[in-house]
């Protein structure tokens, strides 16, 4: 079931993020078009951005205070256009809406991921823009780690626990599936959208190494049995 949902909303976010590129026939600089949201009234929670931005810039040590200025900016003008359009919209979808395809009820995240999911692509267009006009391949990364809280390298280590002789290409494919999860993920508005998307890129994973005959459940139980096995001796040699 849960690789069905994946599936469907894979569809239906994919459908709505087209939409919305459709919609824009230039992508816009920084400090253009998309920044406005940042510029218009102050919305409620636009100081914890500002800190969060500015937190996060200071992270990447540049030693250049006016980068890690316009940096954090971009940074907040994204994180104030997300929360404006999440607040403005959540009443869009009716909390009674259900998946066509099955007649099964949306469940709260999933009905959020469908609204936030409608944003304008401008809103992501001018963040990374901005980021890449600013900053290396990997600072940029590291700014995505923290909309994500480190959930790509998180995930991967998970991988390399459960998954036998795992390979080199193997970690490629893995690594391009969650970091493109990862950037899509930054436009969501919180910890539980974001979860939401990175099971879509997951579930990819997953049936990656079935398809490569390696059937993924089999993998995960063996490795959940492992685990407990471990625990059990542990408990047991604690007790002795």
């Amino acid at each position: 079931m849960k690789k069905h949902l994946s599936f469907c909303l894979t569809i239906v976010l994919s459908s709505l993020l087209l939409l919305s590129c459709g919609a824009a026939k230039a992508v816009p600089q920084t400090g253009d078009a998309a920044p406005q949201a940042g510029n218009a009234a102050p919305q409620a929670g636009t100081s914890e951005n500002a800190a969060k931005a500015a937190q996060w810039a200071a992270s990447l040590n540049l030693g250049d205070a006016a980068k890690e200025a316009r940096v954090a900016k971009l940074i907040q003008t994204h994180l104030d256009a997300v929360k404006d359009y999440h607040d403005t919209h959540i009443n869009d979808l009716p909390a009674t809406v259900y998946d066509p395809r099955t007649g099964r009820k949306y469940s709260e995240v999933e009905r959020q991921v469908l609204i936030d999911s409608g944003m304008p692509a401008t809103v992501h267009e001018a963040l990374m823009d901005g980021l890449n006009a600013e900053l290396t391949p990997a600072q940029v990364e590291a700014i995505l780690d923290e909309y994500t809280i480190g959930k790509v390298e998180f995930t991967m280590n998970g991988y390399r626990s459960i998954v036998p002789n795992i390979t080199p290409e193997d970690e490629a494919v893995l690594y391009k599936n969650l970091k493109l999860a990862r950037e899509r993920a930054i436009d969501y508005k919180n910890m539980k959208e974001i979860s939401q998307i990175f099971e879509i890129y997951k579930t990819i994973n997953e049936n990656y190494f079935t398809d490569s005959g390696r059937d993924w459940h089999t993998m995960y139980k063996a490795y959940v049995d492992k685990v407990n096995a471990e625990k059990k001796a542990a408990a047991a040699k604690a007790g002795d």
